[in-house]
C-alpha cells in the first residue's frame, strides 16, 4: 500500500480530533532500547513523533488486521500490536502508569475498520430487533413492534333503523297544500267550493328586528297602504283564476 507523505503529515498535525493521544516508550526494531515518542491516534492511523513540538511524524502504524494484547517486557505497562503473517512487524509499546496502558489499548484495539463494521452491524441488528421483535410465529414471518396491542375484537353493530321521511307534499302557487296528499279529502266552503290553500305562519321577529321594523313601518306607512292595496288586488285576481281553472269549462 502506498501511501502519500505529505498528506500524511498534514493529516497528523492538522486540528482534527484526535483519539488518542499521550507519551509512549517504542520498542526498536534492531535494537531492543525503548524510545520516548509522542503518540496520535486518529482514526485506524497511529502517527509517532519525536517530541510534542514535531512539526512531522517520524512514523504511522495503519492498524487493520491487527490484534492488539498484554505482553511480558523488561519496561512496565507494556502491550504488543501484533499483524497475521510471518513476516509481518509486532510493535511492543509501553505506556507510564496503569491508566494509560489501559486506555491505549481499549483505543487502538477500537481503531480498525473491521471493528466498526462489527459494530454497525451490531446496532443495526439492535434495531431491527427492537422496531420488529424477535421472529418467530406464523412461520417465521417477522413480530409485531413489542408496544403494539391487538385491539379486542368487538361484535359490528347493526346501524339504527332512522324513521322514514314524510313524503314531499304538492304546492299549489308556491305554498304546501297538506291536504292533496293521495285519498285526502279536500275540504270544501258552504257554496260547494274548494277551499284555498292555508297561508303559511307568520314569522315572529325578534326584539331588535322589532324594533327597527316598528320604525321604519312607522316612517312609511303610507307606503304601506299603497302595496296593501295593490297586492291585495292582485292576490284576489290570482284566487279568481285558480277557482276557474279548478271548476273547468262549464258544458
Amino acid at each position: 500500500m502506498k501511501l502519500n507523505e505529505r498528506s500524511l503529515a498534514f493529516y497528523a498535525t492538522c486540528d482534527s480530533p484526535a483519539d488518542n493521544t499521550g507519551f509512549l516508550y517504542k520498542r526498536g526494531e534492531r535494537h531492543t532500547a525503548y524510545h520516548r515518542r509522542w503518540f496520535v491516534l486518529k482514526g485506524n492511523m497511529l502517527f509517532y513523533f519525536e517530541e510534542r513540538e514535531s512539526r512531522e511524524p517520524v512514523g504511522v502504524i495503519v492498524l487493520e488486521g491487527c490484534t492488539v494484547e498484554l505482553c511480558d517486557s523488561a519496561e512496565e505497562f507494556a502491550f504488543a500490536i501484533r499483524f497475521g503473517g510471518t513476516k509481518s512487524r509486532t510493535y511492543v509499546l509501553a505506556a507510564e502508569s496503569q491508566a494509560a496502558m489501559e486506555s491505549w489499548v481499549k483505543s487502538l484495539s477500537r481503531a480498525s475498520f473491521d471493528y466498526m463494521r462489527l459494530v454497525v452491524r451490531e446496532l443495526e441488528k439492535q434495531l431491527e430487533e427492537m422496531r420488529w421483535g424477535p421472529a418467530g410465529g406464523c412461520g417465521g414471518c417477522r413480530g409485531l413492534p413489542t408496544s403494539w396491542k391487538p385491539k379486542p375484537s368487538v361484535p359490528e353493530q347493526s346501524p339504527e333503523r332512522l324513521p322514514a321521511l314524510p313524503a314531499i307534499l304538492p304546492k299549489e302557487n308556491g305554498c304546501a297544500v297538506w291536504n292533496n296528499a293521495p285519498g285526502a279529502v279536500r275540504p270544501h266552503d258552504s257554496e260547494g267550493n274548494p277551499r284555498p290553500p292555508p297561508l303559511p305562519p307568520r314569522r315572529r321577529a325578534s326584539s331588535s328586528e322589532a324594533g327597527s321594523a316598528g320604525a321604519a313601518a312607522a316612517e312609511s306607512s303610507s307606503t304601506f297602504c299603497r302595496l296593501h292595496e295593490q297586492y291585495g288586488r292582485e292576490v284576489a285576481r290570482l284566487r279568481q283564476d285558480w277557482l276557474e281553472r279548478w271548476r273547468g269549462p262549464r258544458p
